[in-house]
């Protein structure tokens, strides 16, 4: 007799893992909107660079085992974003060592190498099984996974220009043209998530619209800040 998918301890593990990342990965912008409204301005609080690396690692584990190629491979090269963000946050306060640089920088690495090989593994079963499908569900497929790599550009683009802006001040910045982006990128992503009812990521992605919405809100009425840190 098979076993229900319920009943399976390491499905429920993973939804497990999945539900937290995505909790813990999403809400992350809600510390930052909170963070944003006590200051009345758009700051990022050093808590959201540290939900960014733990979620970013539990969301693409469950990525990996439900099979969604497009989250999978959004969270593989995010740690070096934000471990270089937290290398200079902690040269801002003193609080840099040598060690704790090489460990951060290593975990990042680490955490990629592992994230690229789990992800073309991801993507190679989704190649096989769309080529069991019939034609026109495949098609559906694919195209809903090109407006996955739309909105994961954007996705890119954004903390590639906070990441060489941040770089070039050798200061954790923001700059407006990131919330822009991932406005777009999250309504593109959603819709895709959506469609493979990757309800993890979809709900994440839905939760910070209105948050992204915000910090333009704040950029626009002159009340846009550099980076602070916030309880």
């Amino acid at each position: 007799m098979t076993e229900a998918p319920g009943s399976d301890p390491l499905h429920t593990l993973m939804i497990a893992v999945g539900v937290l990342g995505g909790l813990i990965f999403y809400g992350r912008f809600y510390v930052q909107w909170l963070a944003s409204e006590r200051k009345r301005r758009s700051v990022i609080p050093m808590a959201f660079w540290y939900m960014s690396a733990v979620g970013s690692v539990l969301v693409l584990a469950y990525s990996v085992y439900v099979r969604s190629p497009g989250a999978a491979f959004g969270q593989s090269f995010n740690m070096v974003v934000y471990a270089r963000n937290l290398v200079h946050r902690w040269r801002e306060r003193g609080e840099l060592t040598p060690g704790r640089s090489r460990a951060i920088h290593l975990i990042a690495f680490a955490v990629v190498a592992v994230g690229v090989g789990f992800t073309a593994v991801t993507w190679l079963r989704e190649y096989h099984a769309n080529v069991q499908l019939p034609v026109d569900q495949a098609a559906r497929n694919w195209f809903w996974l090109g407006v996955w790599a739309l909105g994961q550009s954007f996705f890119f683009l954004r903390f590639l220009v906070q990441w060489l802006t941040t770089e070039i001040r050798r200061k954790s910045v923001v700059p407006p043209v990131f919330w822009y982006f991932s406005i777009v990128a999250a309504l593109l992503q959603g819709a895709s998530f959506i469609q493979r009812a990757d309800w993890v990521n979809a709900v994440g992605m839905a939760a910070t619209i209105l948050i992204y919405g915000r910090n333009i809100w704040f950029i626009r009425t002159g009340r846009d800040g550099q980076e602070e840190d916030a309880a």
